[in-house]
């Protein structure tokens, strides 16, 4: 199995981890391999962002072609029942280990995001495609439905109808309309995608990172539940962060007027 994601970071801003995703031969298809090694290089930067060394997450393509291209149906093609029900145990556990990062993570997109390519980006906290962008989810084209949280995470974007639109009719739609729609959160010149997404991962990372992190538990947590238990989660989030190292450094800083240093513990 070769290494097909890659991990690196970037001069000074060494709390800034960006994930590569490098199996350009097939465009970054998702086989049972890569999703696997997707699998573990999430759960290794989850260990990092736990011991404050990650604070945000780029997840970009080797090659502007495309972001992903979602399911390897050349792959797929050679599968027994048996293997599809394999892969789907390997593609849940890299989706929940997706969702499991405690840190802002940031898909910049350029080319073709098309099935479970576009679930990728969907997976993360903000999505910045450029002009050369095509997202689409598919899947009811090959007999199958979106299986890493397509028909979940889109519709919590976009709404049910829209999301209802491109999923049943499997159609296409170029970056400017996936903005319109809100399907992704920003639109940049073609071949700026990565750039912006890094900038934009060094401001987050600039913040206090237990209060990003909380801040980052308490929208997901409190996405699904009644406006008085969100208010609860969100009161949690408060008290987790404002009594922590991060609080009395940001107040300090600020009463000096420099850069906070933060510690970054609870």
């Amino acid at each position: 199995m070769s290494g097909q994601v890659r991990l690196s970071r970037h001069g000074d801003q060494r709390h800034v981890a960006e994930l590569v995703l490098d199996r350009p031969q097939s465009l970054n298809a998702l086989s049972t391999d890569f999703a696997r090694q997707l699998r573990d290089t999430l759960r290794d930067i989850t260990a990092e962002a736990d011991s404050g060394a990650v604070r945000a997450v780029v997840v970009t393509s080797s090659q502007a072609k495309a972001f992903c291209v979602g399911a390897d149906l050349k792959e797929r093609d050679t599968f027994t029942d048996a293997d599809l029900r394999a892969q789907r145990t390997v593609y849940r556990a890299m989706r929940d280990a997706w969702r499991e990062l405690p840190v802002p993570a940031i898909a910049a997109v350029a080319g073709f995001a098309m099935g479970g390519g576009f679930e990728l980006a969907l997976l993360c906290d903000l999505i910045v495609v450029d002009t050369t962008a095509v997202l689409a989810l598919p899947e009811v084209s090959v007999g199958v439905v979106p299986g890493l949280g397509g028909t979940q995470l889109l519709s919590r974007r976009v709404g049910l109808s829209r999301a209802g639109d491109l999923i049943f009719t499997a159609r296409r739609i170029d970056a400017a309309e996936a903005r319109a729609m809100g399907a992704v959160d920003r639109l940049v010149e073609a071949g700026q995608a990565r750039e912006v997404a890094l900038e934009l991962a060094a401001t987050i990372a600039a913040n206090s990172p237990v209060g990003v992190r909380n801040a980052k538990r308490a929208l997901r947590m409190g996405l699904d539940v009644d406006l008085s238990a969100g208010f609860e989660i969100e009161d949690g989030a408060w008290r987790a962060t404002a009594f922590s190292g991060d609080r009395a450094e940001g107040v300090r800083a600020f009463v000096e007027k420099r850069s906070p240093n933060w510690p970054g513990v609870d």
